[in-house]
C-alpha cells in the first residue's frame, strides 16, 4: 500500500513539473530573396537571440518578396521582416506618390497600424531608392553632379535600364517628367548587366539602385536627384502588434537597428555578400559587433 502511494505522489509531481514548463518563445524571421534582406535578416536574428530569450526561426528569400510576405505577415505565418517605406506606401497600400520622405515614413507606419495592426520600427537609415549613374569619363565631360546637370547634356548620351523600370510609371516616365531628359537612345538590358553595359562604348547613363553593392568598385558616378523624382526607399521592420504584446520585449530589440546603417555603409554589406562572396550571417555579425551591438 505504501509503494503504491509513493508511486502516486511520483506520478503526481511529474505532472506538476511538467505542466510547469515554461513555454518556448520563439518568432519567424523573413525576408526576401535579395542580398540586402538576408543580411538584415541576419542582424535580426543574432540581436534577439542575444538580447532576449527569444528563439527566432527563418523564412528567408521568400519568392515574390513582398507580395507573399505580407499575406502571410497578416495570417501570422510570419512575425517580422525587413521592409521598404516606398514598397509599402506604393504596392502595398496602393497609394499616390509622396516625395517627403519623413511624411511617407509617418503616413506609412499610421496606416499600416490602423489597415493591418501591423508596427514599423524606426528607419534603420539607407534608401534603397532608385538612382541614376553615368560613367566616370561622362561625368567628368560634362561636370554632371545632379540629375539636373544631366538633363542639359542628355541628347548627347545614351540611357539603358531594365524594362521593368521603362515601363513602371515611377520609374523612367516619372523621372523624364521631372527632368525635362531627352536621350538620344534608350535601350533595355537585363537588370544584371547595367554596369557591363555602362562599360561598353554604347552606353553612358544606367539606372541602379542607391545601395547597390557594386558601386564601391565599378566606375561610376551616382548624380543626386536633387528634383526628388524617386520615391523613398527607407528601410525598416514590419513587426506584427500581436507578436510585440505577445513579447514586449521585442521592441526595444528591434529599435537597436534605428539609424545604424547608412547607405554606404549598406554598399558595403551588400558588396562583401555579392562580390567577396562572404556568409550573411557573418557579415551581419561583424557589423553588429563594430557597432557594439553585440
Amino acid at each position: 500500500m505504501a509503494k503504491r502511494i509513493i508511486l502516486v505522489l511520483i506520478l503526481v509531481a511529474m505532472v506538476a513539473f511538467g505542466g510547469c514548463k515554461k513555454e518556448q518563445k520563439v518568432v519567424v524571421v523573413a525576408s526576401k530573396p535579395v542580398t540586402e534582406g538576408y543580411i538584415l535578416a541576419e542582424m535580426l536574428t543574432l540581436l534577439i537571440e542575444a538580447k532576449s530569450d527569444i528563439q527566432v526561426k527563418q523564412t528567408l528569400g521568400i519568392g515574390g518578396g513582398t507580395s507573399n510576405i505580407h499575406p502571410a505577415l497578416i495570417k501570422g505565418e510570419i512575425d517580422l521582416y525587413p521592409e521598404y517605406t516606398g514598397t509599402g506606401w506604393l504596392f502595398v497600400l496602393k497609394r499616390a506618390s509622396q516625395q517627403d520622405a519623413q511624411k511617407l515614413y509617418e503616413q506609412v507606419k499610421q496606416a499600416y497600424q490602423q489597415e493591418y495592426g501591423l508596427v514599423w520600427s524606426g528607419l534603420y537609415g539607407f534608401n534603397n531608392t532608385y538612382a541614376v549613374a553615368v560613367s566616370e569619363g561622362v561625368a567628368q565631360r560634362y561636370a554632371l553632379k545632379t540629375v539636373s546637370d544631366l538633363a542639359k547634356v542628355s541628347p548627347a548620351l545614351t540611357f539603358a535600364a531594365n524594362p521593368d523600370f521603362l515601363e513602371r510609371e515611377d520609374g523612367y516616365p516619372n523621372l523624364t517628367k521631372t527632368y525635362g531628359l531627352s536621350f538620344k537612345a534608350v535601350k533595355e538590358i537585363d537588370i544584371g548587366l547595367r554596369y557591363e553595359a555602362i562599360k561598353s562604348e554604347g552606353v553612358d547613363v544606367i539606372m541602379v539602385f542607391s545601395t547597390d553593392g557594386r558601386l564601391n568598385v565599378e566606375p561610376v558616378v551616382v548624380l543626386e536627384d536633387d528634383r526628388s523624382a524617386f520615391a523613398a526607399y527607407h528601410a525598416a521592420t514590419v513587426v506584427r502588434s500581436q507578436t510585440l504584446e505577445n513579447y514586449p520585449e521585442l521592441s526595444g530589440v528591434l529599435e537597436l537597428l534605428s539609424a545604424r546603417i547608412s547607405n554606404q555603409e549598406m554598399i558595403g554589406l551588400n558588396y562583401q555578400v555579392e562580390i567577396e562572396k562572404q556568409d550573411p550571417k557573418e557579415v551581419a555579425r561583424a557589423f553588429l559587433v563594430k557597432e557594439g551591438l553585440l
